[in-house]
């Protein structure tokens, strides 16, 4: 049984998160997704709206032939249609042969949406809650009740709002979910109505359905608000991984999660568990094809980095002095960020970071600090770019290894006008690269300079380094850093890459663009070769 300090955590992700603008879910991304939140303890997973997509209804039939290890999976609909009962209504029959347990349903609380809305009257629209629920309880289900639109119909009519929830108690609803649908409440209004309505409910029935909370973000409130329920006696919190959703996005689980656990109290999953949400909400990231946000609360990989020099000396001494949590209860890690702004504890504590034991009264450690000044200076960015900064290391400390050495490439780029005034571009790329002591000269062609230099370089690498073939470019970022000189202003060009499990970034700056991406990827290949190389190491 759970504890009075218990808050169960109902995750939307695969059905309110995927209608962010611009995610798309495949039936394979879903039961991913699905498998990750089982394992971060999530007790609640609403797996879509069966019958309203093929795509929902082979979820929950792949569900049920491969169960999850936890978690409930939750079906979601709306209640019947006006005028119809409920065991006719051919929607609801379909959301029964999804076969869960669990079923989630919103029913409509403002007045105006009743009319406006569902065009019926307030009075059909209480029994179409009642009877809905009614229904599913006769077959054998359990219910969370979704009061739809709930803040702004309790603020416009809140006796007929209080009535619908009444209709959801008669039916048989074991949670009652206040809904922020519109986003627009503040977190002083949401606690002073969940009080309310606790009253009412715990006045109304001894035996009481507890108390739920789903916000969104519209006014950048959805966390906040989804604790200010709390605090009111609300136990169900519903939202998403990364705050993903419609509009603004939906209550972000990934930070709702330690502010309840680690700051309030409560327990949401095991600690164990907790120490996941790092990975998992990158890994989720990655699976919906959206960049992680670096800078979220807990789980973004700036949560606990440190620039200042006189941070990152009391942070070292101290981690309290400028971290609220620890890094690890999340899952997330302490960063020492290098830039023209850092002192010998920042290099110091970087390469320790990498594995490097510098003495401070080793002078390269001055001759690194400022080298890195002066690059910086030139309009390089190392906090961007931690791989560059660890390879400058190493080289100024002679540990660099040496893959390839490119002796020179030429890129061709030509122009091709089409049949209907449309411009494409096409470039052949040709590099000579040396590779333990003999040189290869390789040719290949990209829809782009960049992209045919890349994969010359790839096809000259390939027979000597095959694990190349798992490293591939995530990200490329051009930014102009003196607008003034017009095309001949400097450019800084960022490249993020990956080996399917780590992320890395390396940077390239120069006035010629091509040659400042070459920087950057060359670097990348490097870097990821290097990790290769001390992954093997390590097994042997």
């Amino acid at each position: 049984m759970a504890t009075q300090q218990t808050i169960w955590i109902y995750d939307t992700t695969l059905r309110d998160g995927a209608q962010r603008e611009g995610l798309s879910l495949s039936l394979e991304d879903k039961l991913r997704i699905a498998r990750e939140l089982d394992r971060l303890g999530i007790p609640f997973i609403e797996g879509g709206w069966p019958g309203a997509n093929p795509k929902d209804v082979q979820f929950f039939w792949q569900i049920k032939e491969e169960p999850l290890t936890q978690a409930e999976v939750v079906a979601f609909c709306s209640t019947r249609r006006p005028g119809k009962s409920a065991a006719d209504d051919s929607m609801l029959q379909a959301v029964l042969a999804a076969g869960t347990q669990w079923i989630t349903l919103f029913g409509k609380s403002w007045d105006l949406q009743v009319t406006e809305g569902l065009q019926t009257t307030l009075e059909e629209n209480l029994a179409m809650i009642q009877d809905t629920i009614e229904f599913f309880r006769s077959q054998g289900r359990q219910v969370i009740y979704d009061a739809e639109h709930w803040f702004d119909g309790y603020k416009q009519n809140p006796e007929y709002a209080l009535k619908t929830l009444e209709a959801a108690i008669v039916g048989g609803a074991e949670w009652l979910v206040l809904c922020d649908t519109n986003g627009g409440t503040l977190p002083h209004e949401v606690g002073a109505i969940v009080r309310e309505v606790n009253q009412f409910v715990n006045n109304l029935t001894p035996a009481a359905p507890k108390i739920g909370i789903h916000t969104h973000n519209d006014s950048g409130t959805a966390v906040a608000n989804a604790l200010a329920a709390v605090i009111e006696g609300a136990r169900m919190v519903q939202g998403t991984i990364n705050g993903y959703g419609e509009r603004c996005g939906n209550a972000n689980l990934c930070t709702l999660m330690p502010n309840l656990q680690l700051k309030l109290g409560y327990e949401c999953v095991q600690p164990r568990q907790l120490a996941q949400l790092s990975e998992i909400s990158r890994l989720i990231s990655e699976v919906v094809n959206l960049a992680p946000d670096d800078h979220a609360p807990y789980v973004g990989l700036s949560a606990f980095a440190h620039k200042g020099g006189i941070h990152v000396s009391a942070v070292e001494r101290n981690p309290l002095t400028y971290e609220h949590v620890q890094p690890t209860q999340v899952g997330n890690r302490r960063r020492i960020v290098i830039s023209d702004q850092s002192g010998l504890s920042n290099v110091l504590a970087k390469a320790r970071s990498f594995g490097i034991d510098l003495d401070k009264q080793d002078p390269t450690c001055r001759q690194i600090l400022q080298h890195l000044k002066t690059l910086e200076n030139q309009g390089y960015q190392f906090e961007a770019a931690e791989a560059s900064f660890e390879l400058l290391m190493r080289k100024a400390l002679g540990q660099r290894p040496e893959f390839f050495t490119i002796k020179d490439f030429h890129i061709h780029c030509d122009l091709i006008r089409s049949d209907v005034d449309i411009w494409n571009s096409q470039s052949l790329a040709t590099i000579k690269v040396t590779v333990n002591g003999r040189d290869i000269l390789e040719a290949a062609e990209g829809n782009g300079p960049v992209s045919a230099l890349d994969a010359a370089l790839r096809k000259g690498l390939m027979n000597f380094y095959p694990e190349i073939a798992a490293l591939h470019l995530t990200d490329y970022k051009v930014r102009i850093l003196d607008g003034r000189a017009g095309t001949s202003a400097k450019t800084r060009v960022l490249v993020e890459s990956s080996n399917g499990h780590q992320r890395w970034t390396t940077v390239g700056v120069s006035e010629n663009i091509i040659e400042a991406s070459y920087q950057a990827v060359v670097e990348g290949l490097e870097y990821g070769l290097m990790l290769q190389s001390q992954a093997q190491t390590v097994l042997t």
